[in-house]
C-alpha cells in the first residue's frame, strides 16, 4: 500500500506513540507460526494496523468494542468506503468553505443534534462520527451517561476531515486481513480462540486519581469491579492456552501505597513503558507517564 493504513480517529488512550515499546513485548512465538490475533477493546485501534501490516502470518484477526457507532464506523471503512469518503468530502468543502469560527461552530453542532438524535443512516452516522472528532475540542470522544457525545467545537483552522488515502488504506488492510468486526462485551471475544492465539488488552484506564476519571468513551464507566472482572477473564485466557498481554494505567506510581494492579495480577509478569498523554483539558496533565503491561508469558 502506498499509504500506510493507521487509526481514522484520534482517541483517548490510543496506542500510536507507544508501538515501538509494545512490540518489544511481543511473544516470540507468534513471529514464527500463523496465529490468531484477537483485541477485545480496539478503540483507535493503532496496534490492529500495526500488527496486520508487521504479522503476514495472522491467520484470522477478530476486533471488538462495546462502543456501536466505532464498530459501525470500521465496518464502514471496510465495506462501503467510497460512500463514507463521498459524504465526508462534502462535508469537509461545506466545513472549510465558511470562512468564520462562529459559522463553524453552528455546522459542528448541527452535526453534533444530528448525531445525538440518530438522525441519518449509517454512512452518515460514520461521517458524523469522524467529522466529530476532527472537528471538536482537542480531538476528544466522550459521551455523557445518556450516550450522548458532549464535546464541545474545536477551534481548528484547517483541519482534515477527508482523508481519503488514508481511509482506502484502512480498507484495503481490513479486506486483506479477513478482519471479524464484533460490537459488545469484550467477554465474546474469547469464544474466536483457535489454536495460537495472541489477545491484545486496551481497556478503559483506572483513574490515576480522583480528578482523572476520563472512562466515557461509552455510556457507562468501567470502574474498580469492572477491572477484577476483566483480570478474570485474563485468567480464563490463560487457561484457554493462549498469550495476552493488557495495557492499564500504573497507579502505583502516583501512589506507591494503590497496588491495585500488583494484586490483582500477582500470578502474572508485570512491566512498566513511558507514554505521552496528549489527550487532556488541562495542559499541565499532559506529558509522559508510565503505564503497565501486564502478560502471561516471558
Amino acid at each position: 500500500m502506498s499509504t500506510e493504513a493507521k487509526p481514522f480517529l484520534k482517541w483517548a488512550g490510543g496506542k500510536g506513540q507507544l508501538l515501538s515499546q509494545l512490540s518489544e513485548h511481543l511473544p516470540e512465538r507468534i513471529s514464527k507460526e500463523p496465529f490468531t490475533y484477537i483485541e477485545p477493546f480496539v478503540g483507535g485501534g493503532a496496534m490492529l494496523f500495526y500488527m496486520l501490516q508487521h504479522f503476514g502470518n495472522i491467520r484470522k484477526a477478530v476486533i471488538n468494542d462495546v462502543n456501536e457507532d466505532l464498530i459501525l464506523t470500521y465496518r464502514i471503512i471496510k465495506d462501503v468506503v467510497e460512500a463514507l469518503i463521498a459524504n465526508l468530502d462534502k462535508l469537509e468543502k461545506d466545513y472549510l468553505a465558511i470562512p468564520d469560527q462562529e459559522g463553524r461552530s453552528q455546522i459542528f453542532y448541527d452535526v453534533r443534534e444530528r448525531y445525538n438524535q440518530h438522525i441519518g443512516d449509517s454512512i452518515e452516522r460514520a461521517s458524523q462520527l469522524i467529522f466529530l472528532n476532527k472537528t471538536c475540542f482537542n480531538g476528544l470522544y466522550r459521551v455523557n451517561r445518556r450516550g450522548q457525545f458532549n464535546v464541545p467545537f474545536g477551534k481548528y483552522a484547517n483541519p482534515t476531515i477527508c482523508n481519503a488515502k488514508l481511509l482506502r488504506a484502512d480498507s484495503q488492510l481490513l479486506q486483506s486481513a479477513k478482519v471479524e468486526i464484533c460490537q459488545g462485551d469484550y467477554t465474546q471475544t474469547i469464544q474466536h480462540i483457535d489454536g495460537l492465539t495472541f489477545v491484545y488488552l486496551d481497556p478503559p484506564y483506572r483513574p490515576l486519581d480522583a480528578t482523572s476519571s476520563f472512562t466515557a468513551y461509552a455510556k457507562g464507566d468501567f470502574n474498580d469491579d469492572d477491572q477484577r472482572a476483566l483480570a478474570a477473564f485474563c485468567y480464563q485466557l490463560n487457561d484457554a492456552g493462549c498469550f495476552w498481554m493488557e495495557s492499564n494505567a500504573d497507579c502505583s506510581a502516583k501512589n506507591p501505597e494503590d497496588t491495585f494492579f500488583e494484586e490483582l495480577y500477582k500470578d502474572y509478569r508485570i512491566e512498566r513503558v513511558y507514554a505521552s498523554r496528549f489527550i487532556n483539558a488541562n495542559p499541565e496533565k499532559r506529558g509522559k507517564l508510565t503505564e503497565l503491561l501486564i502478560k502471561n508469558y516471558e
